[in-house]
């Protein structure tokens, strides 16, 4: 089966959607077969990878809300230099409304798990963008997954809310998804020149232990590009300092997970 990822973390601007579009982007080159579900209604794991949200004709909200195939939404992406190794599940605006009609429908935190029971076989890893908060879609992300991996940004007041997000893990955990545990905490926009980065650093080190991912994700003026291109940044440019550093994390993951990377 397939393992089943979740990027959570209910602080904004801390690098979720970056994370999930070059972790899948370096995995599907190291010829994993990978699925990246846009669960997010900003859809900005979508545009990141070049498919235009306007033009979709069928979205993630669908197999959540309606019931429908979660194949009849997914699409091959970078298909040439990736092998047809990456796919995605693409959000839109659709996805605004799911979270007030989600809360009527049956088994509503459990919608995600139950759409992607069908295909979780055919991938070796499946990454899901879930929203900046940590309301129903977030529940449904985390209740779905294997994992969840939380980006932590190399600043002040970065471990704040993680408790919270501890939390809801404890409760999903307890009511939804028992098998569900922490894949690792990324260290993200990591400045070297910075004192306080490096204290954050060495907090997140001292308090979580293995858990933190041996790779650091820097600063990244290349990186932050990307998106606006419609590009991960391996393919922006696959030898800056940002991207190589998802490259080197996409191995870590795959070591984690008992694989072998090539």
């Amino acid at each position: 089966m397939g393992k089943v990822i979740c990027v959570a973390n209910q602080k904004g601007g801390v690098g979720k959607t970056t994370t999930v579009v070059n972790v899948g982007a370096s995995l599907a080159y190291l010829k994993k077969k990978t699925l990246i579900i846009d669960f997010d209604p900003q859809a900005n794991a979508t545009s990141g990878l070049g498919v235009d949200k306007k033009q979709i004709n069928s979205t993630i909200y669908y197999p959540i809300i309606k019931a429908k195939d979660i194949k009849e939404t997914i699409i091959p992406v970078f298909t040439a230099s990736l092998d047809q190794n990456l796919s995605l599940s693409p959000s839109n605006s659709d996805l605004t409304g799911a979270q007030v009609e989600l809360a009527n429908l049956k088994g509503r935190e459990k919608r995600l798990k139950e759409a992607i029971k069908p295909i979780v076989d055919e991938y070796e890893f499946i990454l899901i963008d879930s929203p900046p908060s940590l309301g129903l879609l977030t529940v449904n992300a985390l209740s779905a997954a294997d994992t969840v991996l939380v980006p932590v940004q190399c600043e002040y007041y970065a471990m704040e809310g993680l408790s919270q997000l501890q939390q809801t893990i404890t409760l999903i955990n307890s009511s939804l998804n028992p098998n569900l545990t922490v894949e690792g905490y990324l260290l993200t926009m990591f400045d070297q020149r910075n004192n306080l980065a490096h204290m954050v650093v060495k907090e997140m080190r001292a308090y979580f232990k293995d858990l933190v991912f041996s790779t650091i994700i820097p600063r990244s003026v290349r990186l932050a590009e990307s998106p606006s291109h419609g590009l991960p940044g391996y393919f922006y440019d696959r030898n800056s300092v940002g991207a190589l550093s998802y490259f080197s994390l996409a191995k870590e993951i795959i070591i984690r997970s008992g694989g072998k990377h090539s």
